[in-house]
């Protein structure tokens, strides 16, 4: 499988896309209020690049389990003008993670080449056509309920079976808006609106996503699930525990990774390749 951008080819039958996290907001559960000012922006998503990776997922409104929607304006503000800084200093592609047809047409008319929705266009009834009319592809991801409310007792009779049927209309909802099928990703969305269990077996169970024959995303950087797995550890004391939530995603049929710390994750990426293909 491949993914066209507009001036790159993502070709998931060679390698594993590394996507490098850029938030520009006060609150994300994990590097909120690091890049909130343009120039640093930049310069980590320079470092990201350097560093391995090979998109930058720009975001301007958290979605931590508990967190409250901003305005499309707040999030226009924070966004647009450090999706242009970037644009202009790097060629590496950039994703806009928004939920707002607003923000991503904004987004790639500032540079964005991808579109990365945390609600598999749910949340906003004109984003599929928004992303249609400018022939990108779209990230759909799975998630029960809304950021604010989405880990109160989450509770799924089938969860990989239930998680596939809502992809599956993303799916449907992207091609019947003008979204062609070879330009949807979809992910399964670790931490939204799942139980520390039901991560877990999304994890284990990941092979069976490629059953929807669209490339894979999986985002389990420094999440919840990990710091339980590690005796409570924070944020800042995930790495080795994503690293092996990473190795394990992609041995299971994972395409992108999305994650902080990409120096360190470039490596597991490169070794967990080398052993799925079984050549370097």
């Amino acid at each position: 499988m491949k993914l066209e951008l507009s001036n790159h080819t993502l070709d998931f039958s060679n390698k594993t896309y590394l996507m490098g996290v850029l938030n520009v907001t006060p609150d994300s559960f994990s590097d909120g209020g690091l890049h909130f000012y343009i120039d640093r922006a930049v310069e980590h998503a320079v470092k990201l690049v350097e560093d391995g990776a090979d998109i930058i997922d720009i975001g301007g409104e958290s979605t931590r389990p508990g967190s409250e929607a901003v305005s499309t304006d707040e999030e226009l503000r924070r966004t647009i003008p450090v999706i242009e800084s970037v644009a202009r200093r790097l060629a590496a592609p950039i994703s806009i993670d928004t939920c707002k047809a607003e923000v991503a047409l904004r987004a790639i008319d500032a540079g964005a080449s991808i579109v990365n929705d945390i609600s598999g266009l749910r949340f906003d009834p004109a984003m599929a056509k928004a992303v249609a009319s400018r022939g990108v592809p779209v990230i759909v991801m799975h998630i029960k309920g809304i950021p604010r409310d989405m880990q109160e007792n989450p509770v799924y009779e089938a969860l990989v079976p239930e998680i596939m049927d809502y992809l599956r209309t993303s799916i449907r909802m992207a091609v019947e808006a003008g979204i062609r099928e070879d330009m949807i990703v979809v992910d399964p969305g670790i931490g939204f609106g799942k139980t520390f269990d039901h991560n877990l077996q999304v994890l284990r169970d990941l092979n069976e996503f490629t059953a929807l024959g669209k490339p894979i995303a999986i985002g389990v950087s420094r999440k919840a699930f990990i710091g339980k797995i590690l005796n409570g550890a924070p944020t800042s004391k995930r790495l080795e525990g994503t690293a092996a939530a990473v190795a394990i995603s992609i041995i299971n049929g994972a395409n992108i990774v999305r994650v902080h710390d990409v120096k360190e994750i470039a490596k597991v990426v490169k070794v967990a390749d080398a052993i799925k293909k079984g050549s370097l």
